[in-house]
């Protein structure tokens, strides 16, 4: 039986660059040895290092003033690398609360300085992209996570702002185009659109790096894995390179622009259904809704074993939403194709038929 895979991650990746991953795993480029195995300063994997990064650049079009760094900690660690790298000793940032990874980086920052909230949805159990009010004078920058995979929201575009963006954009990176001459840093853990876990991309202003006037620890320290070319310590390979294979495949097919258009058909296909089906309603605010995770839930509860019972039979994995928010979570990151979302809106029309 094939399986749909829905998961909110690590996510699903291209059929072909598994079987070329896999293979590198057990030959690499015909070395007689594993990828996993040779070392991160051979010339083999330095050539894989600089083709992820310049592929980072290619596709999202930086600016010549970025620089691309692929290291460890996942967004987890970024909320604080993003802080400490940024924001002056003593001074402030803006920051928006859209959900639980977006208030984690609040959080994080409150280490380095004063981190200003200047809109939150909490109220609603993060059903929406709130508005926003002004950025306080002196904020050193503007932080916001760009798509929430727990509550299913997505920023339509990037926020207004009078000064630069910072984004966490772990979940929704090369999804969809956007213009990067706003930013100073946009961070993404690998496990979503790029790759498996274990390796984050960093994409920097470096003109912009070296200015709070604090003692910043070498892990946390950009400049300093940039001086290293982003081999400070033993880079994650594995990951690294299944990042340069899927963007290998996000190349082939069109780039970032061919991504959008195929994320636009499937997020369609689903929230049709899910605004057309009496069993089901949505969580996010149809002004909010993400391309990446629709989240959805039953009206009525008693159908949920007859639901259940569907889609599992139907190959689909991944499909229980977070307990944040209950009910259902699709997630249809770039790799998943449109069929699996099409098996899906025939388990929801099924159950309508039947009940």
């Amino acid at each position: 039986m094939e399986i749909h895979n829905f998961s909110a991650g690590p996510c699903i990746l291209p059929p072909e660059v598994m079987q070329e991953a896999s293979q590198a795993v057990l030959d690499f480029n015909g070395m007689g040895l594993s990828l996993i195995e040779i070392s991160h300063r051979s010339k083999e994997f330095v050539a894989v290092m600089e083709e992820a990064r310049s592929l980072v650049k290619s596709l999202l079009g930086l600016p010549e003033r970025f620089d691309v760094l692929f290291l460890q900690g996942g967004a987890s660690l970024g909320f604080l690398t993003a802080a400490y790298n940024f924001l002056p000793e003593g001074g402030a940032a803006a920051y928006v609360d859209t959900g639980t990874w977006a208030n984690k980086a609040i959080k994080e920052a409150k280490h380095a300085g004063t981190a200003h909230v200047i809109g939150s949805s909490k109220a609603t159990n993060y059903d929406r992209i709130p508005s926003l009010d002004a950025v306080p004078s002196g904020s050193a920058y503007l932080h916001y996570t760009s798509n929430n995979t727990i509550f299913g929201t997505q920023f339509a575009a990037a926020p207004a702002s009078s000064v630069p963006l910072i984004a966490d954009m772990s979940s929704d990176i090369f999804s969809r185009t956007f213009d990067p001459e706003a930013y100073q840093l946009i961070y993404a853990g690998a496990q979503k659109n790029m790759g498996p876990a274990g390796t984050v991309m960093y994409a920097f202003d470096r003109d912009a790096i070296g200015k709070t006037g604090r003692t910043i620890p070498s892990y946390l320290d950009l400049a300093v894995h940039a001086s290293k070319d982003s081999m400070f310590n033993t880079p994650p390979v594995f990951p690294i390179y299944v990042s340069m294979l899927t963007m290998r495949w996000m190349q082939s097919m069109g780039g970032v622009q061919a991504m959008e258009l195929r994320n636009e058909r499937k997020a369609n296909l689903i929230y049709q259904e899910i605004d057309r089906n009496g069993l089901f309603e949505g969580h996010a605010t149809v002004d909010s809704r993400s391309t990446m995770n629709a989240t959805f839930r039953l009206k009525d509860e008693a159908h949920a074993a007859a639901f259940d019972g569907l889609w599992k039979g139907a190959g689909i994995n991944g499909l229980k939403g977070h307990r944040s928010v209950g009910g259902y979570r699709a997630s249809m990151y770039n790799a998943l194709p449109e069929t699996s979302v099409q098996v899906l809106v025939d388990v929801m029309q099924e159950l309508e038929r039947t009940h």
